[in-house]
């Protein structure tokens, strides 16, 4: 059931121990974007979403827009409930991105 966090932590445990490991980071948050869209659990996907996001929020390129479309593509399945932390801060990573 938790699958899909359990990976985004373990990427969040891999940033915080070891910064410069963005590819392994970036692989644990891949695997929870896959893990919550194919159980349907779409608040998991959101945070697995934002995580990829915050991962490559200063880096140039093909990672930062990758991450910034993963973002974007979850947060426009949303139709209700906008006024909760994970949602404000899923378009606040948006809004600051596309800057």
């Amino acid at each position: 059931m938790y699958e899909a966090e359990l990976h985004r932590l373990q990427g969040e445990l891999l940033r915080a121990r070891e910064p410069e490991a963005t590819d392994s980071a970036s692989a644990c948050f891949q695997r929870a974007l896959s893990a919550a869209h194919r159980q349907g659990a779409r608040a998991l996907e959101l945070r697995a979403a934002m995580s990829l996001s915050r991962l490559f929020e200063h880096a140039a390129g093909q990672a930062r827009e990758e991450a910034r479309h993963a973002l974007a593509t979850v947060l426009a399945t949303f139709k209700s409930g906008f006024d909760t932390a994970d949602l404000r801060e899923a378009r606040a990573l948006l809004s600051h991105s596309s800057r």
